[in-house]
């Protein structure tokens, strides 16, 4: 990037077309003001599938900040458009967010990296609502959505199966993941990918305040208790950092990401259950949590995001 910094204009993409629109419109704000107050210009863009006429339509930004979250705006679709364009943009490029919303395919490309994925699969989901398509406790979600947006938990012994994956109104797909429940902790890693490789930041162990940890207990105030650096075994500790960085890169991913793991300390089973290429940014997130901790402020962080963006064609 050959302009200074503080002369750059920046739009930084949000809200968009997802189920994680609110999510995002927070994340795309404080991202906004943290890049105002050091100075720079800033044009916030609700991110629609007009969103090449509308980035055309301002003087042409020298970088794009996406914090869209979900469909279009972390599945590959807004990156081609911004490819398109020759726009430099952060994150990771079409295909490691493409690849990295589609749980089945991206289970298969961890494994062959060494990295440890959920069993079950893709099943249809008015077969999922009509009985137990496995044996309880198991978890069923959308195969191309984040944040814990529709997921259900069936607990041990549950006589019925989830039927609202198979009412009219599901709009997941016609296809969901469902796969065994795995008891534990919920960790979380933050990777930033450095020019020199990725570097796992830490392991924050989370715990919600009631039950599952659902979208609410991901992004309510007080929805959930983050320790970091979480309190595990070294050898564990040390594993999640690892695998979460194996993940970035057999993924293709760039700029952040966050790696989500669930830890059986009874089986003594870490497995990682998915690689988000567009971590959240709100007051909540997991990520500026653990930016802060190893001594990157918001403001530093959102910085770098932005001087390490590209255009990849």
């Amino acid at each position: 990037m050959t302009r200074a910094f503080e002369d750059l204009h920046v739009a930084v993409l949000m809200g968009g077309l997802s189920a994680e629109r609110e999510v995002s419109l927070t994340s795309g704000e404080q991202c906004a003001q943290a890049l105002e107050r050091q100075g720079v210009r800033v044009s916030r863009v609700d991110a629609g599938r007009d969103l090449a006429n509308v980035l055309s339509g301002l003087i042409k930004p020298d970088v794009v900040l996406n914090c869209l979250h979900g469909a279009w705006g972390e599945d590959g679709c807004v990156q081609g458009v911004l490819e398109t364009l020759r726009i430099p943009y952060s994150h990771s490029g079409v295909l490691a967010s493409a690849l990295a919303m589609d749980k089945n395919k991206s289970k298969a490309v961890l494994k062959a990296a060494g990295v440890k994925a959920p069993g079950g699969g893709l099943y249809d989901r008015h077969e999922v609502a009509a009985r137990h398509v496995i044996e309880p406790p198991y978890v069923v979600k959308p195969n191309a959505e984040g944040s814990s947006v529709g997921v259900y938990l069936v607990t041990e012994g549950a006589n019925r199966p989830v039927a609202e994956v198979g009412e009219p109104g599901w709009a997941y797909g016609e296809q969901v993941m469902v796969e065994p429940y795995i008891a534990g902790k919920e960790l979380a890693v933050a990777v930033i990918g450095y020019a020199d490789g990725p570097r796992a930041l830490t392991v924050t162990d989370i715990t919600p305040t009631k039950g599952f940890y659902d979208y609410e207990a991901k992004y309510a105030p007080g929805g959930s208790v983050h320790v970091l650096p979480a309190v595990l075994p070294p050898a564990v500790f040390e594993a999640a950092l690892r695998q979460a960085e194996a993940a970035h890169v057999a993924m293709g991913c760039k700029g952040v990401s966050r790696s989500d793991f669930r830890y059986d300390d009874v089986k003594d089973d870490l497995v990682l259950l998915e690689v988000n290429t567009q971590p959240g940014m709100t007051p909540t997130s997991l990520v500026p949590e653990q930016a802060a901790y190893a001594g990157m402020s918001y403001e530093d962080l959102v910085r770098w995001m932005v001087e390490d963006a590209s255009c990849p064609r």
